[in-house]
């Protein structure tokens, strides 16, 4: 159903993620002008709706007055593109920033768009891939009067309830979260919530990959381990005599246990195609929202063991580990079968 608050939007960033925002506002009646180094990409977007812009200059003149432009690029390009954008910018003009952005940049952006009179709000998108159909969870930040103006775009790119039951306890009536998109506070608050969403993120797909794991291995009694003073044995290797399919057991996880969820869907789809998921290379990249949860929690006095173990685990997927992990084997093998024997005092002559 087409919205009744048709705006247009300027989308700068036309990967899988900006595209699919562009497609998803396109469906529902608002109108999108289309920027990207790419030019085939804006071509593609160009043939299904769009209006395509070929540098920056001719971007922001195709948009009207007061403009909302909307950055869907790496957080290490935000910095360089706005330095390029707001000296083409009036005042009034809206930039959201929907990318991975440090929330301490958006806070100090903010400040400085402030200075000339230019909106600055920093918008946590979740849904990868799938958001296209599925909708964009939106965590937000910045100025209320300048989110308030956004609301339509944001209610589209957003899932809205769908099919999720109601929270059953949940008294409050108001408010955008049941539909998908929160106004979460000031300037950088947006991308703060995101931040924590990624590093929770880190914690469940670790517990999920390393319990999957554990179920893969369960038949370990049937191997033969070696024996010796530097391999702890195996107590009951008859408790341990199980060939379970792992892919099976992802897909039966789907379907009704607490776990239930679609980083459980991801790898049960994987697993399907490759149950030895040959192809994976093992290598896991964090591209900063762990290490910055990690950091706040650090600077808040909160525990939070298990997303620091998670982004550890994923430093260690890189080889990241190597030199510790020679330091470890260098200190047991002298430790353990190459320490020079102690010596008996030479008697005096």
């Amino acid at each position: 159903m087409a919205t009744d608050r048709p705006m247009q939007l300027g989308m700068i960033g036309l990967g899988r993620m900006g595209a699919n925002l562009v497609r998803r506002l396109m469906r529902d009646g608002h109108r999108c002008v289309v920027y990207d180094v790419d030019e085939s990409a804006v071509r593609g977007l160009e043939g299904e709706g769009a209006t395509g812009a070929t540098s920056l200059q001719d971007f922001v003149a195709k948009l009207d007055r007061p403009r909302a432009i909307w950055l869907m690029l790496p957080a290490a390009v935000v910095e360089p593109m706005l330095g390029k954008l707001t000296d083409l910018l009036d005042e009034d003009d809206v930039v959201i920033d929907g990318g991975n952005s440090y929330y301490r940049d958006d806070i100090a952006r903010a400040k400085r768009l402030a200075a000339k009179r230019i909106h600055y709000v920093d918008c946590g998108t979740s849904g990868g891939v799938w958001g296209l159909d599925r909708g964009y969870c939106l965590m937000i930040g910045g100025q209320a009067a300048a989110v308030e103006r956004l609301d339509s775009i944001f209610r589209t790119i957003a899932p809205g309830a769908g099919g999720v039951e109601p929270t059953p306890s949940r008294a409050k009536s108001d408010g955008t979260a049941a539909e998908g998109y929160l106004h979460c506070g000031s300037s950088g608050a947006g991308h703060f919530v995101k931040m924590i969403h990624n590093g929770v993120e880190y914690g469940m797909m670790g517990a999920i990959a390393e319990g999957l794991s554990i179920i893969r291995h369960a038949n370990v009694g049937k191997q033969g381990r070696e024996i010796d003073a530097e391999t702890a044995p195996l107590r009951d290797p008859e408790a341990y005599q199980y060939d379970i399919d792992v892919a099976e057991v992802a897909e039966v996880w789907r379907r009704g246990s607490v776990i239930s969820s679609w980083l459980v869907d991801l790898l049960a789809d994987a697993l399907a195609r490759s149950p030895q998921l040959d192809g994976f290379e093992g290598r896991v990249s964090d591209s900063g929202e762990g290490r910055w949860t990690v950091d706040a929690a650090i600077d808040e006095g909160v525990p939070a063991p298990v997303i620091t173990a998670a982004l550890i685990e994923r430093f260690e997927s890189r080889g990241l580990g190597q030199f510790t992990d020679a330091a470890l084997s260098a200190m047991r093998s002298e430790f353990g079968g190459h320490a020079e024997k102690p010596t008996r005092p030479t008697p005096p002559a």
